[in-house]
């Protein structure tokens, strides 16, 4: 139970050590940030933008994008929010306007992050190149969840944690039913 108690404080101290922080770049950059990925029209635009005009290894790497993005988003919205309820960081925590405007639902886990990380990871495995180009605003995603106030850092990590691993079966899966098959 310690332990559990120590992690909880742990999490809160970096939730207002994030939340915290304070420049013009960061005041106009993670809600502009935040916006995009809203709905997921980041990973959209960017798999839309691959498409048209990239060649078949983009068209492949988009695709496996939406897949996971999509899977991600269904394990952490439509499962883990309905079979954790967890409150969001209470608003002494984040210092600076805008916390009136987080959502109502659970705050575990982080299905901005989920998505993000989901969409980025499967297409880093077909296509490195845009897999590093996705990997700045999805670090920023994540970033701005915690900094918002609208998640704990351990609410982003396990959101993580589910998009590398939608990302991995999506890469896998193929081989594995084929396997299965034989």
């Amino acid at each position: 139970m310690r332990l559990l108690d120590d992690f909880r404080r742990l999490d809160r101290r970096l939730t207002h050590r994030v939340a915290s922080w304070d420049s013009a770049g960061a005041r106009q950059a993670l809600p502009a940030v935040g916006s995009a990925a809203e709905g997921t029209k980041l990973w959209w635009g960017t798999a839309l933008v691959m498409t048209v005009v990239g060649g078949r290894s983009e068209r492949k790497a988009a695709a496996a994008g939406v897949v996971s993005m999509l899977s991600s988003q269904l394990i952490a919205n439509a499962v883990c929010k309905q079979l954790y309820a967890r409150r969001r960081p209470p608003g002494e925590l984040i210092p600076h306007d805008g916390v009136e405007d987080r959502p109502d639902s659970s705050s575990f886990p982080s299905g901005h992050t989920a998505a993000a990380v989901g969409f980025t990871a499967a297409v880093a495995a077909s296509h490195p190149w845009w897999g590093a180009a996705a990997a700045v605003p999805t670090t920023l995603v994540a970033f701005e969840r915690v900094h918002s106030g609208a998640h704990y850092p351990s609410d982003v990590a396990v959101g993580a944690v589910i998009g590398l691993t939608t990302a991995f079966l999506v890469h896998r899966a193929p081989r594995l039913l084929l396997r299965a098959a034989l």
